[in-house]
């Protein structure tokens, strides 16, 4: 099945969470509690289809997966998104829940359920 070019009319960003490393190239971590210092960093820009999801998948999800509350379909990059992994739309944020590939060929497009807010850890 073909993925309709006009479905992607939305650009994001998606963005990974990396350690900060000093000028040492040691990692930077809080005094107090060894904490270690992480920051989001770019890793690539795409078109992308934002979906809301209906309510009827919501009453169904509810169980397992109570915070989904879109999905973002894109094609098939070079860089790999993950879950842990954030998009940036506009000025919402979506946290990445899971990596699904599509189901004929698995190398067309991804479908990304994803839940709004911020997320400082990655997960």
């Amino acid at each position: 099945m073909s993925l309709a070019a006009g479905r992607l009319r939305h650009r994001v960003q998606i963005q990974t969470l990396v350690p900060l490393f000093d000028s040492n190239g040691d990692v930077i971590q809080d005094q107090n509690t060894g904490e270690v210092a992480r920051a989001w960093v770019l890793l690539g820009e795409c078109y992308a289809a934002v979906e809301p999801i209906s309510g009827r998948e919501f009453i169904q999800s509810q169980e397992t997966q109570s915070k989904v509350e879109a999905r973002i379909i894109i094609r098939r990059q070079d860089f790999i998104p993950t879950a842990g992994m954030r998009i940036l739309h506009g000025v919402r944020v979506y946290n990445i829940a899971a990596v699904l590939e599509d189901k004929d060929s698995g190398l067309e497009y991804i479908t990304m359920p994803v839940s709004r807010g911020v997320s400082d850890s990655g997960q």
